[in-house]
């Protein structure tokens, strides 16, 4: 985990005294308990019936994954028709599929935070939920292939590391966190390569998969076996929230009662909106002011980074999305307490105006002087995003829920 700036740890420790949660560190399947009804918490909780709320919630958390992973199959077939052919045009097109695959699953960061599907730990057997496959950063580049000044560095470059599903998670993240070799970031490197441009994205050239060139096929096999992966983890993340099979997840989940199920949700939305968003992927860029401090820095695409978590906490609030239907938080909190609800939304529409206002491309902004006007703008998206958090915090109040968010590390 990164370090956090002390603006932003102080932020999150502020969120936790005001929630009296601690973070939680137990397999919610086998501890159903964690999220639930703080019985020392003060104040009148009323009584509801969040039932179909959480029924929409499956059903949203389902469809949304099931299209991470059609646009997922997208990209797939996009770098295959790359490395058949391979131009400047099948490139762009492969890049392109990229940037699709990657907006549909920025929106499902809001089901993470509670150790669901994507991103559970089992301690007594090691296994993990996906999450780090897919979405690790920051990665270091040049664990996995060429880079400025090392020419013949990374996996792909050594020819005693067999390029396999198989070698591939066995060389992830052993020694250093930052050596990634999985997931969205590293396609993201092969089909952009660095960004040496404070303006202007990467602009790897499509000779290096030009095949019997130099590494190249090692290249070609490393983009194809990687991209393929993700897939895979994307088709599991699926079938674990799948409607209609009572022994997965999703059963799972609806059947956890209220409370209990509305805490992982707002824990969620919570801890994506002010530690994750806020002080992770914001406010430690600025403090460092690199460039490579930005999630997605190969492409420039961080700003959609930005934009699509933050549309996710608001499909998950509205139980919106494509072919959903069926109520939403807000339904809830709208019969319970309209002003509470008239608040919320009026953060998240501050929140998206707010980042609306951020500089493109966003590396931009990390290598622009303080007090500039887009360094301004960006400690104004951060103030958003807390504020939206507190909101969040509120409801859970209401609810007689914990809301469970991490203090930064």
């Amino acid at each position: 985990m990164r370090k956090l700036s002390l603006f932003a740890t102080a932020s999150m420790m502020a969120l936790l005294v005001a929630t009296g949660a601690q973070a939680s560190q137990t397999d919610p399947v086998r501890n159903i308990s964690s999220y639930a009804l703080d019985k020392d918490a003060a104040g009148y909780v009323p009584d509801y019936d969040a039932g179909p709320i959480i029924a929409t919630y499956a059903k949203l958390v389902h469809a949304n994954y099931k299209q991470a992973l059609s646009d997922g199959k997208d990209l797939q077939a996009a770098v295959e028709a790359m490395l058949k052919d391979p131009t400047q045009d099948s490139m762009n097109a492969a890049r392109n599929a990229w940037i699709n695959a990657r907006t549909s699953y920025l929106m499902t960061e809001a089901f993470r935070f509670y150790e669901g599907p994507i991103d559970f730990v089992n301690e007594k057997t090691g296994e993990e939920g996906p999450e780090g496959r897919l979405n690790a950063w920051p990665i270091n580049e040049g664990f996995i292939d060429y880079t400025k000044g090392n020419p013949k560095g990374g996996i792909i470059n050594n020819p005693k590391i067999k390029i396999t599903e198989k070698s591939i998670h066995e060389n992830d993240q052993v020694k250093d966190e930052a050596d990634v070799t999985t997931g969205y970031h590293a396609i993201e490197f092969l089909l952009w390569g660095q960004d040496m441009n404070p303006t202007a994205p990467g602009n790897r050239p499509v000779s290096d998969y030009t095949p019997g060139k130099g590494n190249n096929d090692r290249r070609r096999l490393y983009l194809s076996t990687v991209t393929k992966m993700v897939t895979e983890d994307l088709d599991y993340l699926v079938k674990a929230w799948a409607p209609g099979n009572g022994d997965n997840y999703a059963a799972k989940f609806i059947a956890m009662g209220d409370k209990e199920a509305l805490g992982r949700i707002l824990t969620s939305l919570a801890t994506l909106s002010e530690f994750e968003l806020a002080a992770e992927r914001i406010a430690t860029g600025l403090d460092s002011g690199d460039q490579e401090d930005e999630q997605s820095c190969f492409s420039d695409n961080t700003l959609n980074d930005i934009i699509f978590d933050e549309r996710g906490i608001r499909n998950v609030y509205f139980g919106s999305y494509p072919d959903v239907e069926g109520p939403g938080i807000d339904s809830l909190v709208e019969k319970l307490a309209p002003g509470l609800n008239a608040k919320m939304i009026a953060a998240l529409n501050k929140s998206e105006g707010a980042i609306s206002n951020l500089n493109y491309p966003y590396d931009s902004i990390l290598v622009s002087p303080e007090g500039s006007k887009a360094r301004n703008e960006a400690e104004l998206v951060i103030q958003a995003l807390q504020a939206q958090s507190d909101v969040v915090k509120e409801i859970g109040k209401l609810l007689g829920v914990k809301v469970v968010v991490p203090t930064g590390g």
